[in-house]
């Protein structure tokens, strides 16, 4: 029985922890072209990650994701994985990455205790994808993708973010690319994180409505009641094991049913992903180390703080100061 319940009965079973701000991308809705990255004494180091995710699996967490900027670009990452998927309680353990570094770590990760893997992929044109990404190349990503396959991941997910007039045309495409590839496929909607220099949010807000009826053109979508304790509403597809989930931030607000924290790399704890609202974990942390109980009174604390709901509206205001990066993925 998990520990941690908010003041509106929401029971805390999902964390993700980002485990670096950087990236070797710099895609157009996460990050400015031109970053400024944490200095390293900023950053939680892996010994303090892995705390983190202990205190939390021993609060009744049974879910982690490990996010960034992108996590492969971490030195040690695969260390971090080692030890995380060793702990006690944990039924789920996935990772958010750009695929751009599974061909050099995907066995290694599966062999590590990683479960699951959701990969960012929101064009199938390599020179679409290059000017999403700003600098991706999109066979590294496909190869990546495969291996990943190869080394035993089941259930690969890919994440499409949908901006209208840039990449709402390979809807079905990816729908087609995943049914091809045994690949299952979230749709999200942009989310107002970070004062982005390359578009217009409002311009380029594409709802989950929208990309649903353009499916549905050519595939029929079944509601199904699956879940992996994260926001997408999921549907399959007659004659096809892939499942098509979308993520909804503005149109489908989830919040009723929220069971997610994160942690940034700086080690706030944030409650909501459209609030500021956060606790420092890192100064605990660094007060006593090593010492778990500290951190989990902390967090136990923190909960009282977790707001009902977000507020994201599709005018392209920005809402919350951080980039995505910033967050954890």
């Amino acid at each position: 029985m998990t520990a941690l319940i908010d003041d509106f009965q929401r029971a805390v079973r999902y964390v993700r922890i980002s485990v670096t701000d950087r990236c070797d991308f710099r895609c157009v809705y996460c990050m400015s072209e031109e970053m400024t990255f944490l200095p390293r004494e900023q950053v939680l180091t892996l010994e303090e990650l892995a705390l983190v995710a202990r205190a939390f699996t021993e609060l009744g967490v049974e879910k982690i994701r490990l996010t960034g900027g992108e996590p492969l670009v971490r030195r040690g990452i695969t260390d971090l994985v080692d030890e995380i998927g060793r702990l006690d309680g944990l039924r789920d353990f996935t990772m958010t990455t750009n695929g751009a570094g599974l061909g050099k770590h995907a066995r290694s990760l599966r062999q590590g205790g990683l479960d699951r893997l959701n990969v960012s992929l929101d064009s199938l044109d390599p020179e679409r994808f290059r000017r999403l990404t700003r600098t991706g190349n999109l066979q590294r990503v496909i190869d990546g993708i495969r291996a990943a396959q190869d080394a035993g991941f089941e259930r690969i997910k890919l994440n499409a973010v949908i901006l209208k007039g840039r990449n709402d045309d390979e809807v079905l495409d990816l729908v087609d690319f995943a049914r091809r590839e045994r690949l299952d496929i979230s749709f999200i909607e942009e989310m107002p994180l970070g004062d982005v220099s390359d578009h217009s949010r409002g311009e380029t807000y594409c709802s989950s409505d929208e990309v649903q009826r353009l499916i549905e053109t050519r595939y029929t979508l079944i509601p199904t009641t699956e879940s992996t304790l994260g926001p997408s509403r999921y549907f399959c597809m007659p004659g096809s094991q892939s499942r098509v989930g979308f993520i909804s931030p503005h149109s489908h607000n989830f919040c009723a049913t929220c069971n997610r924290v994160r942690v940034t790399v700086e080690g706030r704890l944030l409650l909501c992903l459209g609030n500021e609202h956060s606790v420092d974990l890192r100064s605990v942390m660094r007060r006593y180390p090593g010492d778990i109980e500290p951190l989990k009174e902390r967090i136990i604390a923190a909960m009282p703080l977790k707001p009902e709901r977000h507020h994201f509206s599709t005018d392209g205001d920005v809402q919350v100061v951080r980039f995505m990066n910033m967050t954890g993925g």
